[in-house]
C-alpha cells in the first residue's frame, strides 16, 4: 500500500466481496470485512482524501460493505460521491468549468474516469435510492461518449493519444456495463448509453484475437495480449448477454471463449499473467507495446473475480 488505498486495490476488493456474496461465502466476507476494520481507527490515514478522480473511487468499496452487510457505519462511501460534485475552493479555472456545466469538477476526458465516477455514483444510488447519483453518473457518461467515442466504437486514451489502448477502452466497457445495470429503464440517458455500449461491443467482438481475447493494442494485430482489459471486455460480454442488452446466440459464444481463455493466463497460485502495469497517456505507440507486464497485479486480478461474479448471478 502507498500513501492510501490506491483504486486498483480498491476494485479487487470490489470484486471479491461480489463474489464472496454470492458465493455465500461467509468466511470471506467476514475476512473482507474485517480488513476493513482498522481503516476506521488506527489505519485511518490510509483512507484517500478526495482531490481526485482515481483516489474518489474508493469511496465505492464502503458502499458494496453496506450493500451486503446493511450497516450504516459503511455510509461512509457516501463523501466520496458527493464530493465529487463539490467544487473545493482551491479549484482550477477549468474544473470550475465543468462544474458550472454540470459535470464532475475532477472531469478531464480520460476513459479512466468512466469507470471510476460511475462506480461511486451508482453504488451510492443504489445505497441511498436518492436519483442524484445516478443521474449524475448518466450526465457524465454521456458527455464522455460524445466527446471520445470513436467512430468504430472505440476510444482513444485520450483526445491527445489516438491509442485503442486495452485497459483503458475497458474501464469504458467496465464503467458502461456498471452504469446500465443501475440505470432505471426509462431514464432520459439509457437509449444513448445503450447505443454507445453496444457501438463498442460490435467492434470489440470484431477485434477479438484467434486465442479469445484482445491484445494491448487492440486493432494492433501484432502487439501481446493483455489480461486485464481482456477480462473486463467479457464482464462487459458476459453483463450484455444475461441482461438481454446483446444478441444471446451472437455475443455468449463470444464471451464464453473469452472467459475459457482468460482461465488459461491463471497460474497455480491463482496470479493472472500477462496484466499491463499502471499506464500514463502517451502520445507514443512504441509506448504501449513495450510496458511491462506483471503477475498478480490487482489491475487483472480485479476484473476476473468481476468476470466469476457475473457468470454467478441470475
Amino acid at each position: 500500500v502507498g500513501k492510501w488505498i490506491g483504486y486498483p486495490e480498491t476494485f479487487y476488493w470490489n470484486g471479491a466481496l461480489r463474489y464472496a456474496y454470492l458465493a455465500k461465502d461467509k468466511e470471506l466476507l467476514n475476512r473482507l470485512q474485517d480488513k476493513f476494520e482498522p481503516l476506521f481507527t488506527e489505519e485511518k490515514a490510509l483512507q484517500p482524501i478526495m482531490n481526485h478522480v482515481d483516489v474518489n473511487m474508493f469511496g465505492s468499496l464502503p458502499l458494496e460493505l453496506y450493500l451486503v452487510t446493511k450497516d450504516k457505519k459503511w455510509y461512509l462511501g457516501l463523501p466520496y460521491a458527493d464530493s465529487q460534485w463539490k467544487v473545493p475552493a482551491n479549484a482550477k479555472p477549468e474544473e470550475k468549468e465543468w462544474a458550472e456545466k454540470g459535470y464532475s469538477w475532477q472531469t478531464r476526458l480520460w476513459i479512466d474516469d468512466m469507470y471510476m465516477i460511475t462506480i461511486v455514483q451508482t453504488r451510492a444510488y443504489k445505497v441511498t435510492k436518492d436519483k442524484k447519483y445516478i443521474d449524475r453518473a448518466a450526465k457524465e457518461m454521456v458527455m464522455y461518449l460524445d466527446e471520445l467515442q470513436r467512430p468504430n466504437g472505440l476510444f482513444y486514451h485520450a483526445p491527445d493519444v489516438p491509442y485503442y489502448w486495452g485497459r483503458g477502452n475497458g474501464w469504458m466497457a467496465a464503467g458502461m456495463t456498471e452504469l446500465l445495470q443501475c440505470l432505471p429503464k426509462n431514464h432520459k440517458d439509457r437509449p444513448r448509453i445503450l447505443q454507445g455500449y453496444r457501438i463498442m461491443m460490435e467492434s470489440l467482438k470484431k477485434y477479438q484475437n484467434p486465442e479469445g481475447l484482445w491484445n494491448q493494442l487492440i486493432d494492433q494485430s501484432d502487439c501481446w495480449t493483455e489480461t486485464s482489459g481482456s477480462a473486463m471486455f467479457t464482464f462487459a460480454f458476459i453483463k450484455g448477454v444475461k441482461n438481454g442488452w446483446l444478441n444471446a446466440e451472437e455475443y455468449a459464444p463470444a464471451a464464453r471463449k473469452a472467459w475459457i481463455a482468460l482461465v488459461s493466463y491463471l497460474n497455480d497460485k491463482n496470479q493472472v499473467r500477462e496484466i499491463c502495469v499502471g499506464t500514463n497517456k502517451k502520445k507514443s505507440n512504441q509506448y504501449y507495446y513495450d510496458r511491462p507486464r506483471r503477475t498478480g497485479d490487482y489491475h487483472g486480478q480485479g476484473p476476473y473475480l468481476w468476470c466469476a461474479a457475473a457468470l454467478m448471478e441470475k
